[in-house]
């Protein structure tokens, strides 16, 4: 029997809306990326939210979006506004970004 293909990677661009900075939002979802193996970047936005930009396998993907509607603890989460797009593969890591 050969081996199950990887799942096809992609990429979520995703805004999360709610009680999301000051929070450990940012370091939280850092450490899910991490333990996805995702590549891409988090970082907080001057109207409260946080934007994410992630890329993976779909399946990852899809577990790492789970994680941003419930964030870590202290976090209230509103919303998320998810959008799927075709990998580009430009990230090596996922990083905290500053904008």
């Amino acid at each position: 029997m050969g081996e199950k293909p990887a799942s096809k990677q992609a990429r979520l661009h995703a805004i999360v809306h709610g009680r999301v900075q000051g929070v450990n939002f940012r370091y939280a979802t850092l450490q899910a990326a991490d333990r996805l193996r995702l590549t891409g970047w988090v970082a907080n936005r001057w109207n409260g939210t946080v934007e994410t930009v992630a890329e993976g396998p779909s399946g990852d993907l899809e577990t790492f979006l789970s994680f941003l509607h419930r964030g870590p603890p202290s976090a209230w989460v509103d919303r998320v506004d998810a959008n799927w797009q075709a990998a580009t593969g430009e990230f090596t890591d996922f990083r905290v970004q500053f904008i």
